[in-house]
């Protein structure tokens, strides 16, 4: 080669390498960048990994193609239907079967099924496909996620937490197909129908691709099982799935925290049905008119949807103020931790009742089933409780403005939202953009906030060289 073809070859070589190390920059850029976070601050990238899905799905939902009439969907309403979907709540500001194609209803069942894995563990994975590792910090925190007895099991315990998701929505799928096809729909309608409500009920999402919702299938057990079943085992949170697919159900192997979170869920469940069917037992907009059978199913259905799955098979607007008053409180409670159900979660609610008891006994420690619960256990605690009450509140009292709804409604609809339930009382449609807003964030803050502050807690032990003298003020 001359020196004058070297010459003119030269340009056209850097040219053709310039792209190549361009994207090679970027993405090594955002390897460290996203590598830092998982060093430093995992809650952070949990943050991180919830905005740039939301940013993501927002962006999709407001493409013509979403929309059955074609045109782009306002911002408000795509990103809160984005936010509902990765938060897995099921609150709507347009109707899932009217407004969005088919399109836009996979992009909500993506969005819901990404949502569904959590926080922690969405961040993991992202750590994991952009920078190939996860670093110790990162890797304590998706253990204590995930509850992970030693750091080297963190990487396979997320591929089993992926994988026991797909088994059991594909299971689920599987049960509800065939009950579409009888009832008349073609073959392929009914597997959309059945995989669309195995991943909405499994991550507790509560949306539907049918404009009446589930209420045309009321009375059917073999529609409202599976979906009362996925639930259910949703709400558990993969901790607690882990240990029954190691253990099943010998009790005596179970660790603590699947014994509080089972049975704490059990009580509620119970509890809750007994009370529901006593306050709407007469109530003629219900289920007064039903036969004794439907009464015990909508009991049962409805508590345990109360406490995040979302689904209904009654008009919220319609029930005994005294109901609402009760699934206030079923849904502020919510399910278990590092599930794909929200509130402030079960055992938060174990630990304080523990809590209450052991001072009225006048017992120094917190003790069960043979274990001390540690103090700094009870700090998170406290801690998770007051952060939602504040977070309901403050954006109660937003909505109680912006809409000039009653009080009951406007605190039906918020604790659905904090708590990623997503009942409602048709408040979330009503509302102008600037009560959506509020809403969109209260969904994003309760499905992060209290599971990245417990995580973010448990792990932040200073230590001190020194302690002040004791004093006690008066309680109470």
């Amino acid at each position: 080669m001359t020196q004058s073809q070297s010459r003119s070859a030269g340009p056209a070589s850097w040219q053709s390498v310039q792209p190549e190390r361009g994207g090679l920059w970027i993405f090594t850029g955002i390897r460290d960048f996203i590598d830092n976070i998982a060093n430093s601050s995992p809650a952070r990238l949990a943050l991180t990994a919830f905005g740039l899905a939301i940013f993501l799905f927002t962006g999709l939902l407001s493409l013509p193609a979403a929309s059955v009439d074609g045109s782009v969907t306002p911002l408000h309403q795509a990103l809160f239907t984005a936010v509902s979907s990765v938060c897995v709540t099921g609150l709507t500001v347009v109707s899932t079967a009217a407004h969005w194609t088919f399109f836009g209803q996979l992009v909500i069942l993506v969005g819901i099924f990404v949502g569904g894995l959590g926080t922690l563990t969405l961040a993991s994975i992202l750590a994991l496909m952009v920078s190939k590792r996860l670093g110790v910090r990162g890797k304590l925190i998706a253990q204590e996620a995930m509850n992970a007895g030693r750091l080297g099991e963190v990487g396979t315990l997320l591929r089993i937490v992926i994988t026991t998701s797909v088994v059991i929505e594909a299971i689920l799928a599987l049960a509800l197909i065939p009950r579409f096809i009888t009832l008349g729909e073609n073959f392929w309608l009914a597997v959309w129908h059945g995989v669309f409500y195995s991943i909405s009920s499994f991550n507790n999402a509560g949306f539907t691709p049918h404009s009446d919702g589930i209420v045309p299938y009321e009375t059917d057990l073999w529609i409202l099982v599976p979906l009362m079943v996925g639930v259910f085992l949703g709400s558990l949170g993969f901790p607690v799935v882990l240990v029954l697919r190691q253990n099943g159900l010998n009790w005596k192997k179970w660790n603590l925290h699947a014994k509080l979170t089972i049975q704490v869920s059990l009580i509620l469940l119970v509890a809750g049905a007994a009370l529901w069917g006593l306050m709407e037992w007469d109530n003629t907009r219900t289920i007064a008119n039903m036969s004794l059978g439907d009464k015990i199913t909508h009991s049962i259905f409805a508590s345990v949807m109360t406490r995040s799955g979302g689904f209904n098979l009654v008009d919220q607007g319609h029930m005994e103020p005294t109901t609402r008053l009760l699934s206030d409180a079923l849904m502020f409670a919510g399910g278990g931790s590092a599930s794909t159900a929200g509130g402030i979660k079960v055992t938060t609610v174990a630990v304080m009742f523990l809590a209450i008891a052991a001072e009225a006994r006048g017992d120094s420690d917190v003790k069960v089933y043979g274990r001390t619960i540690p103090q700094g256990t009870m700090r998170v605690a406290i801690s998770v409780i007051v952060a939602g009450a504040t977070l309901v509140a403050v954006s109660a009292l937003l909505l109680l403005q912006i809409s000039g709804a009653s009080l009951d409604r406007v605190l039906f609809e918020t604790i659905s939202a904090f708590a990623t339930v997503g009942l409602s009382t048709n408040l979330s449609a009503e509302l102008p953009p600037s009560g959506v807003y509020v809403l969109a964030v209260l969904m994003f803050a309760g499905r992060i906030g209290t599971i990245t502050l417990a995580s973010a807690l448990a792990l932040r032990q200073r230590s001190q060289l020194y302690h002040y003298p004791e004093e006690r003020p008066i309680i109470g």
